[in-house]
């Protein structure tokens, strides 16, 4: 058995938060994550946004949460070296019989600190956002509402971990918690694990962890989102998030630009069993279309490029579930929207949970930046050039649809935790994410996957697992 001070059950957004916290103190941390790479549950397939906070219900911790993380985002956008920006939301308001509604969550809003918060009415409404609806009345305004990429921030907090000494163990489903002698035992499908302090940050599987230490049961209801997402000639449709105010036709779907020039719209909100169905259904992305026109005009779904869904963890009393519940057994459970925007401050308050149990030392190395992936296109041509002429590969754009080089996947390959399927490199440098969604780049991503990891063309999947997409050669069937 290995032992550790700390094992943490999850790579999420919120399981590699608090890896990188706990970088800062002289411990053995180790990741175990049942998916093949970081970010592959709820952290991956969500609405990239950073909500400033207004929404969540005063006196929870969510909405403590909420704010600090959001407040902490900008400088750790700038340590770790990932897409984020600062774009302001919109909450608006189709009915005047609703506005004793907006009263309230700009209210909620500033009794949680969020900082900026006014009532716009319809004209400045409409010149801050030419594409809003005619029928638009007004909205709240949060001018510290931003974007970011999910998939760069979760890549960035476990990279920036790993640097910092944190192990991960992928693949690595875990099966059973158990108490021993001195701290905990974690059984995986790879082998048994002993650890001092166990933390569960499992995501939609955090109340499968919770319910083999305790008693007192949890139940993860999973959330279902469906998503579409515009092509980048949508760029600039909206500058703010938008949402809708909940209202007699209920709650709407958002509006918002994404940090890499796309235009997203969605979610539902349809409780499902299944926790590892993140199929969308044309029910689900008939409701999106039903919707996404009533706070915005002009909005051209023909402009779609992909739809995805994405599952939240939701816990029926819709409220972060953050502490020791077992001496050295801490949670970091339900943790549904806003856990992207609180992803920073729970980083923060499960590693002071854990340091208040082992009493762990600074360590005076670490270091708590990380250089993103050099993107050529960042660059101007004279330093480009000079790139291509010291590494050619900079030179060889794989994916034309986002101009990705093979340079860019090589860097994504060798990093720490690093991709090794289609869909690590699709997440690391948008890769796929384009037009034709990997249509045309596919095979030649599977020959770099293949060269640089040294595994056969065979063995490379799309997400790990049994996703392989080679299932023989064409003289077998000779």
């Amino acid at each position: 058995m290995h032992v550790y001070d700390v094992i943490i059950i999850g790579a999420g957004v919120s399981g590699c938060a608090i890896a990188r916290e706990l970088s800062r103190k002289k411990a053995k941390i180790l990741v175990v994550e049942r998916e093949e790479d970081v970010c592959c549950g709820t952290s991956k397939a969500n609405s990239a946004i950073v909500h400033a906070g207004y929404d969540a219900k005063h006196g929870t911790l969510m909405a403590k949460l909420n704010v600090e993380g959001s407040r902490m985002m900008p400088q750790l956008a700038k340590d770790l070296d990932i897409h984020f920006q600062v774009n302001g939301s919109l909450v608006v308001m189709m009915n005047e019989d609703d506005r004793p509604s907006l009263n309230d969550l700009y209210e909620n809003g500033l009794a949680n600190g969020v900082e900026g918060l006014r009532i716009i009415e319809r004209d400045e409404l409409r010149a801050m956002e030419p594409n809003i609806s005619d029928d638009a009345v007004a909205a709240l305004y949060a001018p510290t509402g931003a974007i970011i990429c999910p998939f760069g921030l979760t890549f960035a907090l476990a990279e920036n971990a790993a640097k910092n000494g944190v192990q991960f163990q992928f693949d690595s489903e875990v099966t059973d918690v158990a108490p021993i002698a001195g701290g905990w035992k974690v059984s995986t499908v790879k082998g048994d694990l002993e650890t001092k302090v166990v933390v569960n940050a499992a995501g939609l599987y955090s109340d499968k962890i919770h319910n083999m230490v305790t008693d007192d049961k949890m139940t993860i209801i999973p959330r279902r989102g469906d998503y579409f997402l515009l092509d980048k000639a949508t760029a600039g449709f909206v500058k703010n998030t938008i949402f809708q105010l909940p209202g007699k036709l209920g709650k709407g779907v958002l509006v918002a630009p994404t940090v890499h020039g796309n235009t997203i719209v969605g979610p539902t909100a349809i409780d499902i069993e299944d926790k590892d169905n993140t199929a969308t259904t044309q029910a689900g992305l008939d409701d999106v279309r039903a919707k996404c026109g009533t706070a915005v005009k002009n909005l051209n779904l023909r402009q779609t490029i992909t739809s995805f869904a994405g599952l939240r963890a939701h816990e029926a009393r819709h409220e972060f579930f953050i502490g020791e519940v077992k001496p050295g057994f801490v949670d970091c459970a339900a943790i549904e929207s806003p856990g992207l925007s609180s992803s920073p401050a729970i980083g923060v308050m499960v590693a002071g949970i854990v340091d208040g149990i082992l009493h762990l030392e600074d360590d005076p190395t670490f270091d708590g930046t990380r250089k993103g992936i050099l993107d050529p296109k960042t660059l101007s041509m004279e330093e480009r050039s000079e790139l291509i002429r010291k590494n050619p590969a900079y030179g060889n754009v794989i994916c034309r649809c986002e101009t990705v080089t093979e340079g860019e996947m090589i860097d994504a390959i060798h990093r720490v935790p690093g991709a090794r399927s289609l869909d690590g490199i699709k997440r690391r440098t948008r890769g796929g994410m384009g037009r034709c969604q990997g249509g045309f780049c596919s095979p030649r991503v599977m020959e770099i996957l293949s060269r640089e990891l040294g595994v056969p063309m065979d063995q490379i999947t799309k997400s790990g697992g049994e996703s392989k997409l080679i299932v023989g050669t064409n003289k077998d069937t000779l």
